[in-house]
């Protein structure tokens, strides 16, 4: 499942996956909230929170994400993942040689850092 975060500064959308993420997640919450922050502000700045309890995403969810950043590939302004999962920073850093936006990876420890970072020059 994937939920909204609320408390987010102005300009920054804030997702959290739980659990197993499915299709039905990018169609009902990621989607609609993706499509509102680019009609809003042209751009998506984005904390995305990999909670404790995240397992796995399902194949289709895979699929959903993979057409949802070809649909808006230079909207992804700025990304911040956090999770304590030891492969996110490299995974990162590789995402940020191929994507045109910044992405950066945070531990749990450092939410409010991720949310100040996804916040900065939002202009």
């Amino acid at each position: 499942m994937i939920r909204l975060l609320s408390h987010m500064p102005a300009g920054v959308l804030g997702l959290e996956a739980v659990d197993d993420v499915e299709k039905e997640d990018y169609e009902n919450v990621v989607v609609p909230a993706i499509e509102a922050a680019v009609a809003e502000h042209g751009k998506v700045r984005l904390v995305y929170v990999l909670g404790p309890e995240f397992d796995d995403y399902e194949g289709e969810a895979v699929w959903e994400d993979l057409k949802l950043g070809a649909r808006h590939p230079t909207a992804f302004e700025r990304m911040a993942v956090v999770t304590d999962a030891r492969w996110a920073g490299p995974a990162i850093k590789v995402l940020s040689l191929l994507w045109p936006g910044q992405a950066r990876a945070f531990p749990f420890a450092d939410l409010e850092a991720a949310k100040r970072w996804a916040a900065e020059d939002a202009g």
